[in-house]
């Protein structure tokens, strides 16, 4: 790697907006991300919507599972409020809202992470409306699930792909090719004990876009290491710092 990573949104802004709305993502472009990464899971009726949990209770005023809901009940929902009131009213996005988003945004990308076991009939729902929307050259699907990781390069082998781990899997890299992904994504800790991981795995072609970092202690230890990109919840900050570093 040459230069510094990349500032990652976190559910976009999640530090200072409610994760996973359109307030956080159009938050985390104005603050300086280069990509947007969220999650995607789909309602009962098979519509492609943005939220963390497999349930809304965490982060909406509702409860029980995105699955069991249909789009019109999950639009129902508040998921600004929990956060604050400033933000009240914030629904859970559709897939096509995230996307017209960010074609208002042609600096930044799109960091796309498939919760659970998706199979490639259902992966496609989430694909196909990335290159609708010619946003495919912007645009990583990864997943800690190796199946999905197969199911995404069956739905749309063109995408870049990557895994994600908060564990060193043995062999590592040979993983790492049989999934043929371009980034292999860990958990800032495993970093932080391992600074080495990072050189393992630019030797092996792969690139490294480390989560979740918010303390300015990790940030540097990522720098030093080469990461090529930096998840946080705090783009703005991260930014800040970065633009007062050396190149």
């Amino acid at each position: 790697m040459t230069g510094l990573p990349i500032v990652i949104g976190h559910r976009g802004a999640k530090a200072i907006a409610p994760e996973n709305t359109l307030a956080s993502f159009e938050s985390a472009c104005r603050a300086g991300a280069v990509m947007l990464e969220l999650d995607v899971h789909l309602t009962a009726d098979d519509v492609v919507v943005v939220i963390h949990d497999d349930t809304v209770d965490a982060c909406t005023d509702g409860t029980g599972s995105v699955r069991a809901k249909t789009l019109a009940e999950v639009r129902e929902l508040d998921a600004g409020s929990w956060f604050s009131p400033a933000y009240a009213g914030q629904r859970v996005p559709t897939w096509d809202e995230v996307l017209e988003l960010v074609g208002r945004h042609p600096a930044t990308g799109l960091l796309v992470e498939f919760k659970g076991v998706w199979t490639a009939e259902d992966a496609a729902r989430v694909t196909s409306a990335i290159d609708a929307a010619g946003l495919g050259e912007r645009s990583i699907v990864q997943s800690f699930y190796p199946e999905t990781v197969k199911a995404l390069a069956e739905a749309a082998p063109h995408l870049r792909r990557g895994w994600l781990i908060e564990r060193v899997h043995e062999p590592l890299l040979d993983i790492c090719a049989q999934l043929g992904v371009m980034t292999c994504n860990p958990d800032v800790e495993l970093v932080m004990a391992d600074p080495g991981l990072v050189g393992r795995l630019h030797e092996a072609g792969l690139q490294v876009m480390v989560w979740t970092a918010n303390e300015l202690a990790q940030w540097k230890v990522l720098v030093e290491a080469g990461v090529d990109a930096i998840i946080t919840d705090s783009p703005d900050r991260l930014a800040g710092w970065l633009a007062a570093q050396p190149a």
